[in-house]
């Protein structure tokens, strides 16, 4: 027989969990009833895409984060008014704007769209890539440019807030490592339904920042959250370009035409039960004057890499939008360093528009005494590009290129691709890009499987996750010809068969979906 203090002891914990289960359960009821009202006014029926309704836990779960995302932001029925102005980056782009009180938006064809969210520096220099077919394509209609986080709006500052959680979530992850890290890593590749159930719900709170677009305009979206927003207004002809190469359901788009860049990608999403009619395979998202570039590029690369004596082996590493790597990147200058004494590296370090990466740089150059130039504006790194292109040697080992700029920052690694030998990058969108790469370190796990196509096409290595194998690839560029010219030979292949062709694709196909069937 238990004594009394056993009874009481044994009561409460009996109690305690009684009271805990059923707070549970009401709580799942609450959830079930909530969800039903969260989205009884959308315009997709998300749980008629994905063939699988909530159950209560799903519910539970999808209306935490939404509050969690939004950060109690209320819906709103208002419209942003819209104008352009010409890019100042760009020679004919329009880049549209918060007007001042109504609407001044007066095309006389619709534009050509597209939409994009400036978190991190993918979906920016996929948009950007995008633009430049759309420019090129002769279809009769401008080409906007449309950033939400340009378009001064409480959605737009909601946004921002959002992507200042998940920036500084990628870098602590980068920085700690360890179990913070593999923490990280598996929330970046968990995105079953109900993350598809959470994005879209956010995309319908975006709302006002297109509804003063002509809905007629085909609009082509580098990130998910612009395309749900676009067919949650209205948007019959919406382009949905999915990034990186693991199938994860909060990156496609119901009521969208989802362009994927791989074939892996393609089939996985057919697999997980995305309809035939809403997926297509594209290839890579890449700009058109580094497309075009690619057959002289490859040439020149190839005899860097047999001349003899053997010249310096061009190496670019640029930092990402969120800022994160600095621990590896940093360390990885230092290790280059014997490299570059003894004239076999070059670095091209882009630092982008990030402080703190500058300063970082700064101090491991100087730790390793490396000399250096420095380059802080876009006419500067045009200049260079233009020097290295003319056949000429950077007059420093170490060029460190820095900015105040965001577009700049973006457009960097782009416009130095063409006269690099390498790009050490993590697998981000730049996985995809036409030049020989070394794949560093990853920030999220869903990122492990563009360093996966990277090797399968030919023109990227496997995913470097250490000092050492990062280096052993640095000696096998440097020190044996084979590796780079097989890269390059590649990459002049895939070309030939259109791989890299993707945004030159996506225009043309929002074209034709709109009447307008242009050859690019």
């Amino acid at each position: 027989m238990l004594s009394e203090k056993w009874q009481i002891a044994v009561a409460t914990v009996c109690g305690t969990i009684f009271s805990i289960w059923l707070i549970y359960k009401l709580l799942l009821a609450w959830a079930t009833k909530a969800y039903k009202q969260l989205i009884a006014n959308n315009t997709v029926d998300v749980d008629e895409f994905v063939k699988s309704p909530p159950d209560a836990q799903s519910c539970l779960k999808v209306v935490i984060l939404h509050k969690f995302n939004t950060l109690g932001f209320k819906p709103s029925k208002s419209t942003v008014p819209l104008k352009t102005i010409d890019s100042d980056k760009v020679d004919g782009l329009k880049v549209t704007q918060r007007a001042p009180e109504e609407s001044e938006l007066n095309s006389d064809t619709p534009p050509l769209v597209v939409g994009t969210i400036r978190m991190g520096f993918g979906h920016h220099r996929i948009a950007y890539a995008t633009t430049s077919w759309g420019l090129d394509a002769d279809s009769g209609r401008d080409t906007y440019f449309h950033d939400l986080l340009n378009i001064e709006s409480p959605e737009g500052h909601m946004i921002h807030e959002v992507d200042k959680k998940y920036s500084k979530g990628s870098r602590m992850a980068s920085e700690i490592g360890g179990i913070v890290e593999a923490m990280w890593g598996k929330i970046t590749k968990s995105g079953d339904e109900d993350s598809l159930r959470v994005t879209y719900q956010w995309g319908e709170l975006l709302r006002p920042i297109l509804e003063g677009l002509d809905k007629n305009s085909p609009l082509i979206a580098s990130h998910s959250l612009v395309a749900h927003a676009a067919v949650a207004c209205g948007f019959k002809n919406v382009i949905n370009l999915v990034i990186d190469n693991h199938a994860q359901w909060f990156v496609v788009v119901p009521g969208a035409l989802n362009l994927v860049q791989g074939f892996s990608n393609y089939h996985s999403f057919l697999k997980m039960g995305v309809p035939p009619e809403d997926i297509q395979l594209a290839g890579h998202w890449i700009p058109k004057d580094l497309v075009e570039g690619i057959p002289e590029a490859c040439k020149k690369r190839t005899l860097r890499a047999q001349s003899s004596p053997r010249k310096p082996l061009r190496l670019i590493i640029p930092v990402g939008g969120a800022g994160a790597q600095r621990k590896f990147v940093t360390n990885f200058v230092r290790a280059l360093a014997p490299y570059v004494k003894e004239g076999k590296v070059q670095l091209f370090l882009n630092a982008g528009d990030h402080a703190h990466m500058k300063s970082a740089f700064i101090e491991a150059l100087n730790d390793k005494d490396l000399d250096y130039d420095t380059v802080s504006s876009m006419k500067g790194v045009r200049a260079f590009k233009d020097k290295l292109m003319g056949g000429e040697e950077p007059d420093k080992p170490v060029t460190l290129f820095a900015y105040e700029d965001y577009f700049t920052a973006v457009a960097t690694t782009d416009i130095l691709c063409n006269v690099a030998d390498v790009l050490a990058c993590k697998p981000s969108e730049l996985a995809f890009y036409p030049i020989p790469k070394l794949m560093i370190r990853r920030v999220g796990d869903h990122e492990e499987y563009s360093a996966i196509r990277a090797s399968e096409v030919g023109d990227g290595s496997f995913e470097a996750r250490t000092m050492d194998v990062a280096l052993k690839y640095v000696d096998l560029f440097y020190e044996k010809p084979d590796l780079l010219t097989t890269m390059n030979k590649c990459i002049d292949d895939n070309n030939k068969i259109g791989i890299y062709d993707g945004c030159k694709n996506a225009v043309r196909i929002a074209l034709e979906r709109a009447g307008k069937d242009k050859d690019l």
